[in-house]
C-alpha cells in the first residue's frame, strides 16, 4: 500500500518541495499530498482538521503552533531565510527599484499590480505596508490583482495582457514561475526576510516518513536545491 504524506505547506517552499519529492519516492515508496498556499491558509486547515504529516510555514508560526500542541517541537529544522522580492513578465524590462523613490516610480508607472492575499499571505501582508508606507495605497488600488498565494499571483502575472504589469512576492516564488523574471528584493528599507521551518504534526499518521523529508528538504544534499530555489543561509 502507498503512503501518501500530508502536507500543509506555504507556497513559499512549493519549489523545493516539488523537487525533493522524487527522492523520498524512490527511497520511501511514499507520494506527498495536502496542499500550498498562504501561511494563514495552512494555519486554518491545520486548526480546522485538515490531514497533516508535515507543515512548513514560517519560524514564528511553528513557534506557536509547537506552543499550542499541533506541531511536535522535534523534529523540526529550518529550511532557510527568504526575501521578498520584484517581478515583471518575463522578456520585460526591469525597472530600478534599488531605493524607496524608484520603486514608488515603478510601481505607478505599472498599470496592473500583482500580489499575493493582504490578508494571508506573508509577503501580501507586507507588501501593502510598503504600499501604504510609500502613499500609494490608494492611488495604486485600482491596479490591484491579488490571489490567494505568491505562487497564483505570479502565474497571473506571467499570463496578464497589461502592457505593463509587475508583482511582488517571495523570490522562492518568482523563481518557482515560468513566465516571470526576479528583478530584485524589495529595497533595504523595506526588506522582508522570512525564515521557513518544517515541522512534523503532532498527530502525523506517518511520523518516521514525516522525519524523512525534513531531512530530505533541510540537509546537507539539498544545499544546491535551497540556493537555486531562493532559500539563504
Amino acid at each position: 500500500m502507498v503512503v501518501e504524506l500530508q502536507l500543509l505547506c506555504a507556497g513559499a517552499a512549493q519549489g523545493l518541495v516539488k523537487a525533493v519529492a522524487p527522492r523520498l519516492q524512490e527511497e520511501t515508496g511514499a507520494t506527498l499530498g495536502g496542499r500550498f498556499g498562504a501561511v494563514g491558509a495552512m494555519k486554518e486547515a491545520l486548526l480546522g482538521g485538515a490531514p497533516c504529516d508535515l507543515m512548513v510555514t514560517t519560524d514564528a508560526m511553528v513557534d506557536a503552533l509547537v506552543a499550542e500542541g499541533r506541531l511536535a517541537a522535534a523534529p523540526r529544522a529550518p529550511l532557510g531565510r527568504v526575501r521578498t522580492g520584484v517581478a515583471v513578465r518575463r522578456g520585460s524590462a526591469h525597472p530600478d527599484v534599488a531605493t524607496p523613490e524608484a520603486l514608488a516610480a515603478a510601481l505607478r508607472a505599472a498599470d496592473a499590480v500583482y500580489f499575493p492575499d493582504p490578508e494571508r499571505a506573508t509577503a501580501g501582508i507586507h507588501f501593502l505596508r510598503v504600499l501604504r508606507e510609500l502613499g500609494l495605497e490608494a492611488e495604486l488600488a485600482p491596479r490591484f490583482r491579488t490571489f490567494p498565494n505568491g505562487a497564483s499571483a505570479m502565474r497571473e502575472l506571467a499570463s496578464s495582457a497589461s502592457p505593463r504589469p509587475i508583482g511582488c512576492t517571495q523570490v522562492t516564488e518568482i523563481l518557482y514561475t515560468d513566465g516571470v523574471e526576479l528583478v530584485a528584493p524589495l529595497p533595504p528599507r523595506f526588506e522582508l526576510a522570512t525564515t521557513y521551518t518544517a515541522a512534523v504534526a503532532a498527530h502525523a499518521q506517518s511520523p518516521a516518513l514525516a522525519a524523512r523529508l525534513i531531512e530530505l528538504l533541510t540537509g546537507a544534499g539539498s544545499a544546491a536545491l535551497r540556493a537555486q530555489a531562493g532559500f539563504e543561509g
